[in-house]
């Protein structure tokens, strides 16, 4: 199911017409007619809380499958979907063990609960890790309703278990010919304890793990029936628009229109809230144009507040204070003797590679639509990647227990990081208070320019490399320092004796056979409000440390494939992806050589390691009339096992397209201060008619399961770069590519 009204909103009329309230404890406990294998909870805080402490994250059967009379199955995801398959994914597998086709599943994203707690005894939709998380224990949830049935099958047929087998949707006694559909013994089966022990099928007998199912959600988002956030509506339903301060930490001081917008068209209200003032109109627009009429003076920041944005504050002199931080910084990761061998090299090579502040840009603006229930509780429906910790901060907000937060959680208008748990980057502490003030649901939109204003940004970084070659050119030492700071130090705490490892992944960890390595970190506070963006670290660290390769290549006269082949000899899984990659794109030749069409083009190789899968790109540019046209891109991903091999090139692609974006274009510029771009006309993204060919193979070497979401991202920046840098002719070291002087070098 595709529609993202909860599940809840089905039973949400008593006998007289009239609606009730349904609290979360009774949600998964609540009879839905033809749904069954349900679970409740025990009523109350005490109850649930203890319930908590007794579940097993994806053991019970009924938290997660309601199957119907129909034998279609109800199935409450712990991860969202934000375009990037997962429900689909979910479908595969747990269908692959319960036997039933993944078409005949209705998804939605599971409400907070301790059944759902399956990344590391939290919940997180992000860093590429739903599937390969929860594989075996959604394969087992599966089974164990499949062993359900079979012994409810038994029961009602009178037969033992082992003359029982099922077809997808039912089972089959072969001996009589007799077969049952789920449905006509879901309620039975129900009651039956869920099995400890089960046996999974083995792979050669999948029917759909590993296979190109069709995507679930592709129909209802191709005619309009899929329901995003900024879809919903309730009965009663006000809408609401705010106006920030310019600064964060500044507050409304006078409204000095105040009377005149409260008399426009619509408006039901002005409110002031921490940070903004916000308009509650009857429709968004009419919110929105009162709200932007608003005439407001605002408070200077106060000293103490945390990561205000000085009123003085500019990228440019922020890049230039990073790169004169000197220092090797804290070690995060070393071999042999980095010092020692770069004094006794024959040759060193040093450069200093920097990045931009990145927006997230996502389709779907901020919002979140509150009501306030009759009981107390809150209700919530928020663009998020983690309903425990919103529900949790959500209840601060309100002042109320987390237990009396609803959090309903719809799908996704794109991930990249930014439905992340960033207090003052997300619209809902806003609606709960406007919801509050005014006694009515309130549906908060944010404009593209608030948007901009308070997005948070992946951060700023600057990385010092230093290589030794020896008098054949091989490089035997290799020192990196990363200065800046990372987003995991920011949101999750740092030790000032510990380096963050979002700062340096992509720089560290390296299979590359160089000897003697040193990768370390200065930390550097970062004036911005920074969070994590697609790939995390990878996004730009790999674009350092690959094209910086290319420089060790150049300066000991290697060609960097046939260097990266060299230096992969011990790493075999690493070595057959760079092969494949040159295979795919029908044999690896740098340049510069003229194409069929005349046109003077290069070709760029990087690899990257990004959450447990391997990656090999190759890219192929020109330079034409001062602009940067890639041509192609061919990618060979080692996820080390698939569960859908069409998923996996669409997201390859989408890694492609944000991946080239962000290279050739995307840079957040703050002046005085301020944002630059309130909106795309200055933060311009890449176009349909920039996107080169993209071409995906897959290779899985058996390796543990790896992600996929952002691991076709961090080869796309360096690949291209490198190739930009055969044809300029001088390297490129900093990003985006458009500031690169293309004076005399197109093709």
């Amino acid at each position: 199911m595709n529609d993202m009204t909860p599940v809840a909103s089905e039973i949400m009329t008593s006998e007289n017409g009239k609606p009730f309230k349904l609290s979360r404890r009774g949600f998964l406990g609540a009879s839905l007619g033809a749904l069954v294998l349900g679970v409740t909870l025990p009523a109350g805080r005490a109850g649930a809380q203890a319930a908590a402490a007794s579940v097993t994250p994806g053991t019970r059967v009924g938290a997660f499958l309601e199957i119907r009379s129909d034998s279609t199955v109800l199935f409450r995801s712990p991860f969202i979907e934000g375009g990037q398959g997962i429900f689909t994914a979910m479908a595969q597998i747990v269908g692959e063990e319960l036997d039933i086709d993944p078409t005949q599943f209705v998804i939605e994203g599971a409400p907070p609960g301790p059944d759902y707690l399956l990344t590391g005894g939290g919940r997180f939709t992000g860093g590429s890790m739903s599937v390969r998380m929860s594989y075996d224990t959604m394969r087992r949830l599966g089974a164990s309703a499949r062993q359900m049935l079979l012994q409810a099958a038994s029961a009602r047929l009178g037969v033992p278990v082992s003359e029982l087998s099922t077809e997808p949707g039912r089972v089959v006694h072969a001996a009589s010919g007799h077969t049952i559909s789920y449905g006509e013994i879901a309620n039975a089966a129900a009651e039956l304890p869920v099995p400890t022990d089960v046996v999974l099928r083995s792979r050669a007998d999948f029917r759909w793990i590993g296979k190109p199912v069709a995507r679930l959600d592709v129909r209802d988002k191709s005619t309009g029936k899929a329901q995003y956030t900024i879809d919903l509506t309730v009965d009663g339903m006000l809408y609401a628009a705010v106006q920030h301060s310019p600064r964060l930490g500044g507050e409304p001081d006078a409204l000095v229109n105040e009377a005149d917008v409260r008399g426009m068209t619509g408006v039901h209200s002005v409110h002031r809230l921490p940070g903004a003032v916000a308009v509650v109109a009857n429709s968004w627009w009419r919110a929105r144009m009162a709200v932007e009429a608003l005439q407001v003076t605002w408070t200077d920041v106060a000293p103490q507040t945390a990561h205000a944005m000085p009123a003085n504050f500019s990228t440019e002199a922020h890049m230039a204070k990073l790169k004169a931080t000197t220092g090797d910084g804290v070690v995060f990761e070393t071999e042999g003797d980095a010092a020692g061998a770069l004094a006794g090299a024959h040759r060193v090579i040093e450069a200093t590679y920097d990045a931009p502040y990145l927006a997230h840009g996502q389709l779907e603006p901020p919002s979140a639509l509150a009501r306030w229930n009759d009981d107390g509780s809150l209700e919530l429906w928020i663009p998020n990647q983690a309903p425990e910790m919103f529900q949790a901060d959500a209840a601060k907000v309100a002042g109320i227990a987390p237990e009396e937060v609803i959090i309903h959680s719809p799908m996704l208008g794109g991930f990249f990081g930014r439905h992340f748990l960033y207090q003052t980057a997300n619209p809902y502490p806003q609606a709960i208070l406007l919801a509050k003030a005014v006694g009515r649901p309130i549906k908060l939109l944010w404009s593209r320019e608030e948007e901009f204003l308070r997005d948070t940004l992946r951060p700023m970084a600057a990385v010092r490399f230093r290589a030794g070659l020896d008098s054949n050119g091989m490089p035997v030492a290799l020192s990196a320092v990363s200065v800046g700071e990372g987003p995991t130090g920011r949101w999750f705490g740092r030790r000032p004796d510990k380096v963050d490892s979002s700062a340096v992944e992509g720089i560290a960890g390296k299979v590359y056979k160089i000897p003697n390595r040193r990768v370390g970190q200065i930390h550097v506070d970062d004036p911005a409000i920074i969070g994590f963006w697609r790939s995390v670290g990878h996004s730009m660290n790999d674009f350092f440390y690959e094209t910086f390769f290319d420089e060790m290549a150049d300066a000991g006269q290697q060609d960097p494939y046939e260097l990266r082949h060299r230096l992969l000899a011990d790493s075999p899984r690493q070595r057959t992806l760079l092969e494949e990659v040159a295979d795919l794109s029908r044999g690896w030749k740098r340049g510069p050589f003229t194409a069929e069409d005349g046109t003077r083009r290069a070709r760029g190789v990087a690899m990257a390691s990004p959450f447990g899968s391997e990656v090999a790109t190759v890219a192929e540019v020109s330079l034409q009339q001062g602009q940067i046209v890639v041509h192609d891109v061919w990618v060979a991903i080692d996820p080390g096992s698939i569960v859908n091999p069409a998923v996996i090139e669409a997201q390859v692609n989408s890694a492609v397209a944000l991946g080239l974006s962000s290279a050739l274009l995307e840079e957040v510029v703050y002046v005085d201060g301020m944002p630059q771009a309130r909106n795309y006309d200055a933060y311009p993204i890449l176009t349909p008619d920039r996107m080169p060919r993209v071409h995906v193979r897959i290779v899985e070497s058996g390796a543990p399961m790896g992600g996929i979401g952002e691991p076709g991202l961090p080869g796309v920046p360096p690949a291209v770069a490198n190739a930009v840098s055969v044809l300029a002719g001088r390297r490129v070291r900093r990003l985006p590519l458009s500031k690169l002087d293309r004076k005399g070098v197109d093709g």
